[in-house]
């Protein structure tokens, strides 16, 4: 699985190109997952530094590019807000930030890490971000888990 590192601001700002801010699209899917682990013998397995990772899966209506699945590692925060009740969840265009502190993503235009309102958008503040092309992976089929039996998506 090839992974575009994002690093530098001209290169979060050639992601963001590539899928059109991400107009007219959504979060798919989130994953999150820790270094830690408690084995069968109870005893716990403890990462080193940040040790969490967020993976999303980002879709849009339009191609080339209309789904991105982003690998965030070492991630200090990540904020999840749906949309208020009969309210669409449609991202009209993302921010994708690269500081000294770190990279940061939400799914609003000229969001900010510093602003007072910032938990009302769902966003990301990592180490380290990565992108691939999940293009393949479009229509509502959850590739990162599995819904409770019997119970649609949706």
């Amino acid at each position: 699985m090839i992974r575009n590192a994002i690093a530098t601001a001209d290169e979060a700002s050639s992601l963001l190109a590539l899928v059109a801010d991400l107009h007219d699209g959504c979060l798919g899917e989130a994953h999150l997952w820790t270094e830690h682990a408690i084995g069968e013998d109870l005893a716990m397995t403890v990462g080193s530094g940040w040790d969490t990772w967020v993976r999303l899966l980002l879709q849009r209506q339009g191609r080339p590019l209309s789904a991105v699945e982003l690998l965030f590692r070492e991630v200090r925060k990540f904020v999840v807000t749906p949309s208020p009740r009969r309210c669409e969840s449609i991202i009209v265009s993302a921010t994708l930030l690269v500081r000294e502190e770190g990279i940061f993503r939400a799914d609003r235009a000229g969001w900010s890490p510093d602003s007072a309102d910032r938990d009302l958008a769902t966003w990301v503040w990592a180490g380290r971000l990565s992108w691939r092309d999940a293009s393949d992976w479009m229509g509502s089929a959850l590739r990162y888990g599995a819904t409770a039996p019997n119970q649609p998506r949706g």
